[in-house]
């Protein structure tokens, strides 16, 4: 079994009502950076070096370009001094809950925020973050407290010995009672997508593969569409639940979020056929370490970034994408260990802020990440792949682990991802719903403040804040 795939299970579509999120204001493209110093702490630039940046010149490009012609000397010159661990907050109840009512004043009214402009800031200058980190062979290592390594010991004890409680039933019939797969609504209507306005759209396609529609561009996280999450479709995980729509039925695609490199997160088909459609039009974001990969697979649009640093897409420089931090690992081959690094994705535009936690365990980075850019008006949270926890627990959250991410990043509405997919793990398929909708009821939130979709279903966040 695969230890670098993930998924899980369903359950009857929550009520979307009660959104509280502020007005959205409509963005400002003559804004300019006032002349005295910004408030960003890590901001050491001028409005000369801005206008640089505009037209093209642009020092985190230009690093992109060395890495091309030498991607392992780019790589080496750009690894950060250790920085020292500090304890995991391990937040009581009562504390979590104080702080995401907290959370919930600060809304969305912050007119700073409203139109904000990309500076290209790099937060690794800021001293509260925690940095990526490599150990003496150069391979990336978790800076978190809470990681652990699984061990070759543990991981045969976990393949062997644990009882795989999934019991993903084989009738078809029972599968699309409890998890339809529905036709997405831009299959019939594509020049629907993007037509979002100041809201934003979210559709799920199965397990961490979300489609988001926001401030003006559309873009998906982690595409999966083979059936496999393997490097060879013949063997390894299986989906018992299809992908709700092919690369070719999707409408036009401005981005691309990577948070790592397994299987059920990298798929070399997925890739391929992505890029056999839109070619150099595509932005691909990647973690530090993978843009040769990307190359190889005839990628030419890519940025790779480490944790803090931030880019667009070209013509919508509106638009921040930061590549923040996340407690996983890589690996894809025998040899290839943690030579890429893992992250999450903060999504900062004018109207809307979106979070992508990809593939991950609990540690404080995300209230890091929560206070440098919340409240976030959706996030994409993992549910599933969590039993047993004695294994599980460092590489993936549980559902109450992911509603303690919602309140660190101080997300209004989440939406759950990675499961009901694939059998990752040893929980019962249908499981993470249903701990999921505990979880929130222990935290006293509603059951629409972190909501389920099912595969090919859509959310719309509108103008008057509210999930339709």
């Amino acid at each position: 079994r695969a230890l670098w795939s993930c998924s899980v299970q369903l359950v009857p579509l929550p009520s979307a009502e009660g959104w509280s999120g502020g007005t959205p204001q409509p963005f400002n493209s003559s804004y300019r950076r006032p002349a005295e110093p910004p408030p960003w702490k890590g901001w050491s630039g001028t409005m000369e070096e801005e206008e640089k940046e505009e037209k093209g010149d642009d020092t985190l490009q230009g690093r992109q370009q060395q890495s091309r012609s030498s991607p392992e000397k780019s790589m080496d010159k750009n690894t950060d001094e250790e920085q020292p661990s500090t304890a995991c907050n391990q937040y009581p109840k009562e504390a979590v809950k104080k702080r995401q009512n907290s959370g919930r004043g600060s809304g969305g009214n912050d007119s700073s925020r409203t139109f904000r402009k990309s500076f290209r800031l790099d937060y690794r200058l800021e001293e509260d973050v925690t940095k990526s980190k490599r150990g003496k062979d150069g391979r990336f290592v978790n800076p978190w407290p809470t990681w652990k390594s699984p061990t070759l010991p543990n991981i045969l004890k976990w393949s062997f010995m644990e009882k795989n409680n999934s019991n993903v039933p084989r009738s078809k019939q029972e599968l699309d009672k409890e998890l339809p797969v529905l036709q997405p609504y831009f299959v019939q209507t594509p020049e629907d997508a993007g037509k979002t306005g100041a809201g934003m759209r979210v559709t799920w396609l199965g397990h961490a593969t979300v489609m988001v529609e926001m401030d003006e561009l559309v873009f998906l996280t982690d595409p999966i569409f083979s059936q496999r999450a393997s490097p060879i479709q013949l063997l390894g995980p299986k989906r018992f639940r299809g992908p709700p729509c092919t690369v070719a039925q999707l409408p036009k695609i401005d981005a691309v979020l990577i948070s790592h490199t397994h299987y059920d997160h990298l798929d070399y088909n997925s890739v391929a056929s992505l890029n056999e459609r839109f070619g150099s039009e595509l932005r691909w974001f990647v973690p530090l370490g993978l843009l040769q990969w990307m190359q190889r697979c005839g990628c030419e649009n890519v940025i790779e970034l480490d944790w803090w640093e931030e880019n667009c897409v070209p013509g919508h420089d509106a638009v921040t994408f930061v590549f923040t931090p996340s407690q996983h690992w890589c690996k894809r081959t025998v040899t290839d260990d943690n030579k890429v690094l893992w992250g999450s994705w903060s999504v900062l535009g004018p109207w809307n802020r979106f979070f992508f936690a990809g593939d991950t365990g609990y540690c404080f980075a995300f209230e890091q990440i929560g206070k440098r850019f919340g409240p976030f008006d959706l996030a994409a949270i993992p549910i599933g792949a969590y039993e047993p926890r004695w294994f599980m627990k460092y590489q993936h959250v549980d559902p109450e682990e992911a509603v303690r991410i919602h309140i660190d990043v101080q997300a209004k509405k989440s939406v759950a991802i990675h499961w009901g997919t694939f059998a990752l793990a040893n929980e019962y398929y249908l499981d993470p719903p249903v701990k999921l909708n505990e979880a929130l009821e222990r935290y006293g939130l509603k059951k629409d403040d972190f909501f389920l979709l099912r595969h090919g279903e859509s959310r719309n966040l509108n103008t008057n804040d509210r999930f339709e």
